[in-house]
């Protein structure tokens, strides 16, 4: 990735760094593949979507990351695992379809899905639907700020500061609301 700065050097040093933290904010949230869920939330979630129709393993995968608003995008090598123990426990049947393994509850499943005390993963992450719109927010915060820092003038750099501190406080004025 390459910097244009401004004629006159104005952050040089300074610009660098803001890359660098819009590159590490960024890869904070997007290598979440198959680590945004807690212990047992993969096997939560599998239970949950297989309780609602038969699917196959890459169906499982799209659907977990549409449903958490692409925060959480568990891997084939978690997936596979996951619903090759649930057989191994009689919660997980497979059928051949089209060459492809479809997966459906058994009863044992059904009963462990209907006794279960916990929401799926993207029920439960905080209530909130599409929990995953804050770090996307927030990278294109810092992209926005990054480029107002590589063409902006001087004037406009500073007033992107003014704005950027002004953000900080109002969302820690969020945390502290009752």
């Amino acid at each position: 990735m390459h910097n244009s700065f401004p004629a006159n050097g104005f952050m040089g040093n300074n610009l660098d760094g803001m890359w660098q933290a819009v590159e590490e904010f960024r890869s904070r949230f997007e290598k979440r593949s198959g680590t945004r869920a807690g212990r047992g939330e993969l096997r939560t979630a599998i239970l949950a979507l297989l309780a609602e129709r038969p699917m196959h393993g890459y169906q499982i995968i799209r659907e977990i990351e549409e449903r958490s608003g692409g925060s959480w995008k568990p891997s084939a090598g978690s997936v596979y695992p996951t619903l090759q123990l649930l057989a191994d426990e009689g919660f997980v049947s497979t059928e051949e379809s089209n060459g492809r393994k479809i997966y459906s509850l058994t009863e044992a499943g059904r009963e462990d899905v209907a006794s279960a005390e916990t929401a799926a993963p993207w029920e439960s992450a905080g209530n909130t639907p599409g929990f995953g719109a804050l770090p996307k927010a927030g990278v294109e915060l810092a992209q926005a700020a990054a480029q107002v820092g590589r063409t902006g003038t001087p004037k406009q750099v500073q007033e992107a500061v003014t704005v950027l501190e002004d953000a900080r406080r109002r969302l820690y004025s969020i945390l502290a609301q009752d």
